[in-house]
């Protein structure tokens, strides 16, 4: 099953002390790069987290946010750092009566300074470890159907354009053995013209030589050969599952590369379109395949 690395996944726990709410959201990357958000008293649990977002994720920047609402006050445990507020004070005041200034303390002011709060160190309640677990399994099911749906559309899309490309590709394979008559025809007419008038004439023997050359020259039937396993290798990795993407990339790489070299050999209008066409198509695949875990 092929899957997107881009998603987006939220689920809440909810028991009688307290409210967990995850939220996962991802993009594309080369690696697994996590980034996580949570209460400060959670932090201790990130490699437990990781171990479970491992067993479901390979690739993508994935970005984790984790909410905690606790029901009462109490349970939070939060911390005032007392002692320094009163410092902070009374260096203020010092400094107001050096200066003959009023000085009255704007309370309110001490709830926006974060140096004076403080959640618990301490590991937290197991229970609420248990259940911050529980949702974040929950919100990682949720963000990997995501994937999954997005992940069939990718697969459909890069079947399609599969056909397309193998269509091209026969296109060509019918063309290119043309391509040695013609040119022998040519280098017959152009000989023609050159000696025309001088009493000389190429020898049979010359000419085949040199259409010899020529289809040497022009053969690609080794590159139609290898392009065609290229493609058939794409399919049957769509098919597979887990980590896919970067097989994936190199087989377009590989793809491309070969059919480069026909466009290059050929020498001939028709093929040269039908190059580019496939180039473009193929291109397409490649930024689908950026997509694809």
């Amino acid at each position: 099953m092929v899957k997107s690395m881009t998603g987006f996944g939220r689920a809440e726990k909810a028991a009688p002390a307290w409210t967990v709410t995850w939220e996962v959201k991802s993009v594309n990357s080369r690696f697994l790069d996590m980034k996580w958000r949570a209460p400060t008293l959670l932090r201790s649990l990130e490699g437990d987290w990781e171990r479970i977002l491992r067993g479901v994720a390979a690739r993508g920047r994935v970005e984790l946010y984790c909410n905690v609402r606790f029901a009462r006050a109490g349970d939070m445990a939060v911390t005032f750092n007392e002692a320094q507020a009163g410092a902070m004070i009374d260096r203020l005041a010092e400094f107001a009566r050096g200066r003959r200034l009023d000085f009255t303390p704007d309370l309110n002011r001490l709830l926006t300074a974060p140096m004076l709060w403080q959640e618990p160190m301490e590991e937290p309640d197991p229970a609420l470890a248990a259940d911050v677990a529980e949702a974040l399994s929950a919100a990682l099911a949720a963000w990997d159907r995501t994937r999954g749906q997005e992940g069939a559309a990718l697969e459909t899309d890069m079947r399609a354009r599969l056909a397309t490309l193998e269509e091209l590709r026969g296109r060509i394979a019918a063309r290119a053995p043309a391509l040695t008559g013609e040119k022998m025809n040519a280098l017959r007419e152009r000989l023609a013209q050159l000696m025309n008038g001088t009493g000389l004439m190429a020898t049979e023997d010359r000419l085949l030589q040199e259409a010899a050359l020529a289809a040497d020259r022009l053969d690609v039937s080794e590159e139609l050969m290898r392009l065609e396993t290229h493609l058939a290798r794409i399919a049957q990795v769509l098919s597979k599952q887990g980590e896919i993407g970067k097989r994936l990339d190199f087989l377009c790489q590989e793809a491309f590369r070969e059919i480069n070299t026909c466009g290059n050999k050929s020498q001939d209008a028709e093929i040269s379109r039908l190059t580019v066409d496939f180039k473009a198509e193929l291109e397409k695949c490649r930024e689908q395949v950026q997509n694809i875990e």
